[in-house]
């Protein structure tokens, strides 16, 4: 893999849709798009920053492959300081691939992963807190991780740590300063001076640094695994939660035997809800299986909650399950009681 590369993708999701869209980036990128796009303008005579109608060819049968609106984007004003070229294509499967597939043929490569965002960063697009946002910021599942996403893009972060670093190169070359010409007229900075300045700088990332576990819960969400034993209620209350039936209820212990999850939002925090199978000795390998990957969900979860049969009372499966979260994962369950409902009033 070479970084001077001129490199191509399909950068909308893979699918049948509306539109699709092709980008270009590199040396090559309007040398490619000259060979492939035929409109009122060519590539060289089309202004930066426009978007232009026109179609693709395959020069070497003369087929027209799709009519597109083409961009054109002079570097270094691009997201990755390259000559960038966007093809906006109907969004069908089999259009984009043979765009793409074009692309390839006249000089481009498959880019990797994120090799836009590797190039804009190593490009000086953007630096690596910007970086990390771009990926946050597609995957946000709700508003307020999305705005949180934007704001590092847009180099909140960055500035903040910037302007602390600034601080402590000040501070060094002034002490350096001082140090090395005591006989040039230069103001001395005392350690009081440079103790008060040290603290601020160090409260200030200390408030950033908390802020760390908060930014990511709103960012990747909260992971909630609802166990306890079979037929306690645990699906009915994903169900609720989710809004609709996610998952099978049925009288019979034991329906759930895989992971089931579902994604919710409270407050602008996504919750990851997660059904498991119920927790009981059992016989049948696939149930067994199933009790197995509940206790896997265990140990990552950050909240478990464990649903107890208000009717049936406290069993002994429950004392031992809660035994084993409190002694082998260390977590410290919520408990719900479920079936509260059934309960004669005495």
């Amino acid at each position: 893999m070479n970084e001077n590369d001129t490199i191509t993708a399909i950068s909308t999701p893979y699918g049948a849709g509306g539109i699709g869209i092709i980008r270009i980036s590199g040396e090559k990128a309007f040398e490619i798009a000259e060979k492939i796009f035929k409109g009122k303008k060519t590539i060289r005579h089309i202004k930066s920053h426009t978007i232009n109608y026109g179609k693709i060819f395959d020069f070497k049968d003369g087929t027209v492959i799709d009519e597109v609106l083409l961009t054109k984007m002079d570097r270094p004003n691009t997201f990755t300081r390259e000559d960038t070229i966007e093809i906006n294509c109907h969004g069908g499967i089999v259009v984009l691939k043979k765009v793409l597939e074009l692309v390839v043929r006249e000089g481009a490569r498959l880019a990797e992963p994120g090799e836009f965002t590797k190039r804009a960063f190593l490009n000086g697009r953007i630096d690596l807190a910007q970086a990390e946002a771009v990926i946050d910021l597609i995957n946000a599942k709700t508003s307020r991780s999305s705005k949180i996403a934007l704001e590092q893009l847009e180099g909140k972060l960055s500035i903040e740590i910037k302007e602390a670093r600034d601080r402590l190169i000040g501070f060094i070359a002034h002490i350096e300063a001082t140090l090395d010409y005591p006989e040039e007229d230069i103001d001395e900075i005392t350690e009081l001076e440079v103790y008060n300045g040290l603290e601020e700088i160090k409260n200030k990332l200390s408030i950033l640094l908390s802020g760390f576990k908060k930014g990511r819960i709103i960012r990747e969400g909260i992971k909630a695994v609802i166990i306890g034993r079979p037929n306690v209620g645990k699906s009915s209350l994903l169900n609720r939660l989710a809004g609709y039936n996610r998952a099978i209820v049925t009288d019979i212990p034991g329906t759930t035997r895989d992971i089931v999850e579902e994604y919710i939002s409270i407050a602008g925090i996504p919750i990851r809800i997660i059904d498991t199978a119920g927790i009981r000795e059992t016989k049948d390998e696939v149930e067994r299986i199933g009790v197995e990957k509940t206790m896997n969900a265990i140990e990552s979860a950050d909240l478990v909650i464990m649903m107890v049969d208000a009717f049936a009372g406290f069993a002994k499966e429950d004392e031992e399950v809660l035994k084993y979260i409190s002694n082998i994962s260390g977590k410290k369950p919520v408990v719900l009681l479920n079936k509260i409902d059934l309960v004669e009033k005495e």
